[in-house]
């Protein structure tokens, strides 16, 4: 798992039937909610998917663009794909058995084609749902990130993410586009424009940490729990303590570490839990 970085990095970012039941948990009841969230299109606050979220979180508020030092990022919105559609009911991780105890040896199995509304979303559960055998979520983290010796499975790499990422968020109204020049080349950057939209994620995860910390996983909101996760997988939680006072900043990130140092098999055994967000935080433990 990325660690997080020094306190100097932050201020230059400021620029059986239990399985049954818990199947039944991440996949009914989290699709039909986050379905009844898709009918409300016409709400006030706007509906993030965990892609655009990480990505904006990444993005430099005036500059428009991700650091260049993250070499993370990718990976992470992967990742970001994977709970997502594991949070929509459209994949699951295979039951536990004797022979596949450990949540990296379980098999991703396709649950729903119903379409997402999401392009992304859709073009990964495509490709969940022809393959045979089925692969494991390390597997599929490397394989739409483009990172595979194999040039037969080159062609589920999901291309340009960041970027059409960047577009759905142009879209929203968060972002807008821009050309910038980089003395050899020119680049387009897409500095925020919606400032409080980027705020209302920052104080939610800032909260999720501090005033409202349960200090339990298994009681924190489930989609909060994912957004910490991964983007400290992609390597830009950080960007979300950088406004904070010195001690609260000490704080957060002490409950982020514990939040993080979690055992990824015990908790995704436990009553309730969402399987794919623990077994994606062990893929990037590994890694």
């Amino acid at each position: 798992m990325t660690t997080l970085t020094h306190r100097s990095r932050r201020l230059e970012a400021a620029g059986g039937g239990k399985q049954q039941q818990q199947q039944e948990e991440e996949g009914t009841g989290w699709r039909d909610s986050l379905e009844d969230e898709g009918e409300k299109g016409d709400c006030k606050d706007l509906r993030l998917t965990l892609m655009e979220e990480v990505l904006l979180l990444g993005l430099k508020d005036k500059e428009g663009y991700t650091s260049f030092w993250n070499d993370c990022i990718s990976s992470g919105l992967r990742g970001c794909i994977l709970i997502e559609l594991a949070l929509r009911g459209r994949v699951q991780l295979e039951p536990q058995t004797m022979r596949k105890k450990r949540l990296l040896d379980r098999k991703v199995l396709f649950r729903s084609d119903a379409p997402t509304g999401d392009v992304l979303l859709d073009e990964a559960l495509k490709h969940i749902k022809v393959t045979e055998p089925a692969e494991s979520v390390q597997s599929w983290i490397e394989l739409l990130t483009g990172e595979t010796w194999n040039p037969l499975k080159l062609h589920y790499q999901i291309r340009n993410v960041r970027e059409r990422l960047a577009k759905n968020l142009v879209e929203k109204g968060i972002l807008t586009t821009e050309k910038q020049n980089f003395l050899l080349f020119d680049m387009t950057t897409h500095p925020v424009t919606n400032t409080t939209e980027k705020q209302r994620l920052v104080k939610r995860i800032q909260d999720g940490l501090l005033e409202r910390w349960v200090n339990d996983p298994q009681r924190l909101d489930r989609r909060l729990l994912a957004l910490i996760v991964l983007a400290s997988a992609a390597d830009v939680l950080e960007n979300a303590f950088a406004s904070l006072a010195d001690e609260r900043y000490e704080t957060a990130v002490t409950r982020s570490r514990e939040l993080l140092d979690c055992d990824p098999e015990a908790e995704a055994c436990k009553p309730g839990a969402l399987e794919m967000i623990w077994a994606v935080m062990a893929a990037f433990s590994k890694a």
